[in-house]
This record gives C-alpha cells, sequence and structure tokens, in this order.
C-alpha cells in the first residue's frame, strides 16, 4: 500500500519537503545569529554610554577609522566653532520621524585639527533649496560632550551619495570629505553633541541609540525551527490519510462473492 510514494506526485512533495526542513533549520539559526548580534550590540552601547568621557583626541585623528568598539563612547572636546563652514545633512528625521536636516559644525580645537560636531535636528525649510535657518552655534571656546560615531559611507548606510546639492546641503557626514572642504585636518568620525544643551532645545538633540529593546529575533528562530519539524510531522499525516484512503477505496471496489447456490 506505500508504493503510492513512487509516484511522481509524492515523489515530488517528499523533494519539497526535504528542501524545506534544512532551509527552515538555517533561517532559524540566522535569525537567532540576529539576536546574538543585537544583545551583544546592546551591551556595547550600554558600556561605552557608561564609560567616563574621554578627550576625543584619545580616540581618534585625521584619517582614523573609528573602529566598532568606540562606538558610542562618551568623549569631550574644547575649540571654537566654525559657523562660516557650518552645513547641514539632508533627509534626517527626529524622534517624531519628521524629516528633516542635522546640522553639522566643525568644531577647532586648539591645535588647528576640526572634530565635526552634530548639534542636532532641524525641521526641513520651506524652500529645499535655500540654506535653512540655524540656530546659532556658542561662540567663543566652549567644551562640549558627545557621542562618538564612525563615518557614513554609502555603503554603510544605505544613503545614496547625491551630486548636484544645493550650497551647504550634503547627505553624508564624512570627516574625508569635509576635510576637502574646509583645507584642513579632520579627525575621523564625528561626535552626537549631547552637552551642554541647546538654548531653547533647538536644534533638537538626537537622542540615545535604543539599547533596551531586543526585537522578535529569537522568537522568529524558534517559530521557523517549529515550522521545519513540522514539516516530517505533516509528511507523515499525509501518507498515513493517503493510505487509509487507498485502502477505503480499495475495498469499495472489490466484488462481493456471488451466493452459494442451494
Amino acid at each position: 500500500m506505500y508504493r503510492f510514494l513512487l509516484s511522481r506526485q509524492w515523489v515530488i512533495l517528499t523533494l519539497i519537503g526535504l528542501v524545506l526542513i534544512p532551509t527552515m533549520v538555517e533561517l532559524g539559526f540566522w535569525q537567532l545569529h540576529r539576536h546574538e548580534r543585537r544583545v551583544e550590540q546592546n551591551a556595547l552601547i550600554a558600556r561605552n554610554l557608561e564609560a567616563k568621557p574621554v578627550p576625543v583626541t584619545e580616540l581618534t585623528s585625521p584619517g582614523h577609522t573609528v573602529p566598532r568598539a568606540d562606538y558610542w563612547r562618551r568623549v569631550t572636546a574644547t575649540g571654537t566653532y566654525d559657523t562660516a563652514h557650518e552645513v547641514v545633512v539632508r533627509r534626517r528625521t527626529n524622534a517624531d520621524e519628521r524629516v528633516g536636516f542635522h546640522v553639522l559644525t566643525p568644531l577647532v580645537l586648539a591645535d588647528g585639527r576640526v572634530v565635526l560636531v552634530n548639534r542636532g535636528w532641524i525641521p526641513t525649510a520651506a524652500d529645499q533649496q535655500a540654506f535653512p535657518t540655524v540656530p546659532p552655534a556658542a561662540r567663543g571656546t566652549v567644551t562640549i560632550t558627545g557621542r562618538l560615531k564612525a563615518d557614513e559611507t554609502t555603503k554603510d548606510s544605505g544613503i545614496k551619495d547625491l551630486a548636484g546639492l544645493p550650497p551647504r546641503q550634503i547627505m553624508l557626514i564624512n570627516s574625508a570629505q569635509q576635510a576637502k572642504a574646509l583645507g584642513r585636518p579632520v579627525l575621523g568620525g564625528y561626535l552626537e553633541q549631547s552637552a551642554p544643551e541647546p538654548a531653547g532645545s533647538s536644534p533638537e538633540p538626537i537622542a540615545e541609540p535604543d539599547h533596551e529593546s531586543i526585537g522578535a529575533h529569537m522568537a522568529y528562530a524558534v517559530q521557523w525551527w517549529l515550522f521545519a519539524a513540522g514539516v516530517p510531522v505533516g509528511w507523515v499525516i499525509l501518507v498515513r490519510r493517503e493510505k487509509r484512503d487507498r485502502q477505503t477505496a480499495a475495498a469499495r471496489s472489490t466484488p462481493e462473492p456471488a451466493p452459494a447456490n442451494v
């Protein structure tokens, strides 16, 4: 009664099941690894946000690529803002998902080097081609605290570095690009300013990165593994049902023996 398993329909069904099982198991491990990376990133963010601030020059220098271990490290910088070379970063959202600009202002250190400071978010101007009204940066020598971030690239961020933008508007925060525009050495990476808070809360300070939620990746992993376990169970159920149906059909098609002559 199991010869039906050799039929074309059942061979295809069985092959599909054999392909689905390892695929679903692999998808489960993919989600598990995403969960582990999220947990690891949350721990990294928490450690770096809790660490004592250090001078920015201890962690980066011109041409330096900020390593992942230093992402979100709290650093301090003392210098004067160069508002003449201030730019805005297009298509950035605030905590309420409103689209606007990030204000990027060079901070000139005592030795002449520059660190880029993301002072916060402002709303989009009515005229997209005009430079928006930007709250003024503090004058004179200032000391700020911020979170160290790596240079943005299209590959890492997915943001296209568009050409032909209006003057003093950019798409990516990149120290190498700004070094060319400024004509002076710029420390690798940039700072998200966290202190002091701006007067009047504008530019709107950038919120700390989320390091509490872990997402549903573990639940998805378990879900995929349950699906994988369900494939052979479902296959067995279908086989037994097919066998039962065939037995029933065979019993109905078997002619009853003719009554014996008396």
